[in-house]
């Protein structure tokens, strides 16, 4: 129900499970997908409440996300597990990391996109605002999402669609509190557009207090959703850890 999978590669060097952004779906994931076939194969999670899973009840919990998807999620016997998530993906990426070895299930890596570390309070509490003003910040975090913004303006039945999982992912991120407790032993990599207004290089070193692991940052050009124009090199970023 939680996990999908666009290329199966049953002899691949290991599995990369990937978290969407908040309002995002599985398919975010596509091109990178591709790009790490058949080297890694890559597993989506889908948020209830969006495409294929629609009709189902959103979860507003990050802890609860995580807990899910971690229960349906089996390490593949034989072959090793990353997890990646970006934006509020990151943190919820982060949750799930934490159970996974909390079950004895080791990590190549924990990848962290686009989102300041756990302990950092998201100031705002814009999922009880307007919808204006939810397209208003999804407008500032530029990339890809604003021409989703500019089909949602113009078009109010796609907008009462798809607004209604912005809204919980907002109000997901913007209640989530960071307890205290076991982190990850896993190595971190701290991953960020140069040019992110909701990130900055400091906010993204935070994340190193929450291993006791190795910790490493990349930069690449771009905004928040940096990721769509650097889908080669993240994929190579991502297949050396499973060398």
């Amino acid at each position: 129900m939680w996990i999908r999978c666009f290329q199966a590669s049953p002899n691949a060097s290991g599995v990369l499970l990937c978290f969407p952004h908040g309002g995002g779906t599985a398919s975010a994931y596509r091109k990178l997908a591709e790009a790490l076939f058949p080297r890694v194969e890559l597993l989506a999670v889908q948020y209830p409440g969006r495409q294929d899973r629609l009709g189902d009840h959103m979860i507003s919990d990050i802890g609860a996300i995580a807990e899910q998807v971690v229960r349906e999620s089996t390490p593949p016997a034989g072959r090793r597990l990353a997890v990646f998530g970006h934006s509020m993906g990151a943190t919820v990426a982060f949750e799930a990391a934490r159970r996974f070895e909390q079950r004895g299930h080791a990590l190549v890596a924990l990848f962290v996109s686009g989102r300041t570390a756990p302990s950092v309070v998201q100031p705002t509490m814009l999922h009880l605002a307007g919808d204006q003003a939810l397209l208003g910040d999804m407008r500032r975090l530029g990339g890809a999402d604003s021409n989703v913004v500019q089909m949602l303006i113009e078009n109010p039945d796609l907008a009462e669609m798809v607004l209604p999982s912005v809204r919980n992912d907002y109000k997901a991120v913007e209640t989530y509190r960071y307890k205290s407790g076991p982190d990850v032993s896993c190595p971190i990599v701290a991953l960020r557009g140069d040019a992110d207004p909701s990130v900055t290089d400091t906010d993204i070193r935070l994340w190193s207090y929450f291993t006791t692991g190795s910790f490493d940052t990349r930069e690449f050009s771009g905004s928040h959703f940096y990721i769509d124009d650097h889908v080669d090199e993240i994929a190579s970023l991502v297949g050396s850890r499973f060398d």
